[in-house]
């Protein structure tokens, strides 16, 4: 399984984000991050995927090909975990994800891919 998480911090508050990761594993909410659009985003992913089986409200299966996800949320972060699933569908997923502007936290190597939105 490959780990994909996704926040986004309120303005002008930049954390630990290590810490920030684990703060999500043990709590519902925490401090500093914004609250995310959830369920447009289940829609959206649903939307990019229609043509995976859809196996239960949050998991889905590539009947043309290999790999499988599971997308588990809070009211702020997603988290998609991915199983035998190719480096161009995780691409995709997190492009899907930078399109509400939630940088992807990849926890197994520790690092945040969110450079891009320093320069902002």
């Amino acid at each position: 399984m490959y780990e994909l998480v996704f926040w986004k911090y309120l303005d002008e508050i930049y954390l630990n984000h290590q810490e920030v990761y684990e703060a999500l594993e043990e709590q519902p909410i925490v401090e500093g991050l914004e609250e995310l659009p959830v369920q447009v985003i289940l829609n959206r992913i649903a939307s990019v995927f229609a043509k995976w089986e859809k196996v239960d409200e949050s998991s889905w299966k590539n009947n043309d090909g290999v790999g499988a996800f599971q997308v588990k949320t809070t009211a702020q972060s997603i988290q998609i975990d991915c199983y035998g699933t190719q480096g161009k569908t995780m691409d995709i997923l997190v492009g899907i994800m930078e399109e509400f502007k939630c940088p992807l936290f990849d926890p197994q190597i520790p690092a945040r891919y969110d450079e891009m939105y320093e320069e902002e």
